[in-house]
């Protein structure tokens, strides 16, 4: 099957990778670093690395099942390392012997995952909003905003990390989503780079919309109001993807792909049900239809 690309963060872009690994041979995971909250942010803080807890999530979706390391990188400590992952803690410790992505694909060796696992950037990035009430700063302080006109990075000349902007050159899919509007998806297109690259692609750019509002950071949003956020912040997808009843359509200007793609309790997506979906998108041979 044809290269694909994921783009995004938080459990959303774990799930469109166990989906993807399902019917794609070659396989990037460009993740979201903005994270500034429980032990990723304490890590970030204490070690000026990239935040790493949407790469941990990556890293044990992709595992092998039959991967040991891989059953434990979420587990959570007590006592003095309370509340810290163990992935997290394996990532820095290997980070600081041999850099941030070659730490990646080490772990992504030892864990047995078949994908690339790239950070948006290796820079330390904070997620900076324009709302109605002012700038905020922080993903944890923008997730709790509603209102919000633009996200953006800084600094916002950081540049992307190694591989980022070849594989999604190269991608006959490019998958955005699902997950948090802009304290996921789109902060991990806010970089120029990253974005421009996405345009510039001639893969099929598919977003996977959320199966219901995230409040207050997209209350009240249809699928149309999603697509025009994109659209703002530079991003243009050939088609969305969307449960069918999970939110209102509205005037949407591209295509809309309805299917069940949801888990019976309606709250969270189906990997394989969303995988049929993504593959049906490219067609028998792999390709767009």
């Amino acid at each position: 099957m044809a290269p694909v690309v994921g783009i995004g963060g938080g459990h959303g872009l774990a799930v469109t990778l166990r989906a993807a690994r399902r019917y794609a041979t070659d396989l990037t995971a460009v993740v979201s670093v903005a994270d500034d909250g429980g032990s990723s942010g304490r890590l970030r803080e204490a070690t000026g690395l990239p935040a790493m807890g949407d790469i941990r999530r990556c890293l044990s979706s992709l595992a092998d099942p039959t991967s040991r390391l891989g059953e434990i990188l979420e587990h959570r400590f007590t006592g003095e390392l309370e509340g810290h992952a163990f992935g997290n803690l394996l990532i820095v410790a290997l980070a600081e012997r041999i850099g941030f992505t070659p730490a990646l694909d080490e772990l992504t060796r030892l864990v047995g995952a078949r994908a690339r696992i790239r950070p948006v950037t290796e820079t330390p990035v904070i997620l900076v909003a324009d709302t109605d009430a002012g700038s905020v700063r922080g993903q944890v302080a923008v997730q709790r905003c509603g209102d919000i006109k633009r996200v953006a990075l800084e600094p916002c000349d950081a540049p992307p990390a190694p591989d980022v902007i070849e594989a999604i050159a190269g991608a006959t899919q490019i998958v955005l989503g699902p997950g948090s509007l802009y304290t996921s998806v789109l902060a991990a297109l806010a970089l120029p780079s990253i974005r421009e690259a996405v345009g510039r692609s001639s893969g099929q750019v598919v977003y996977v919309c959320n199966l219901r509002p995230q409040v207050p950071e997209t209350e009240g949003y249809d699928i149309a109001a999603h697509v025009s956020a994109l659209e703002h912040h530079g991003v243009q997808p050939d088609m969305v993807v969307c449960h069918p009843g999970a939110l209102p359509v509205g005037d949407v200007d591209v295509e809309v792909v309805t299917t069940p793609v949801a888990r019976p309790n309606g709250l969270a997506h189906d990997a394989a049900l969303l995988g049929d979906a993504l593959a049906a998108l490219l067609g028998p041979e792999g390709h767009p239809e």
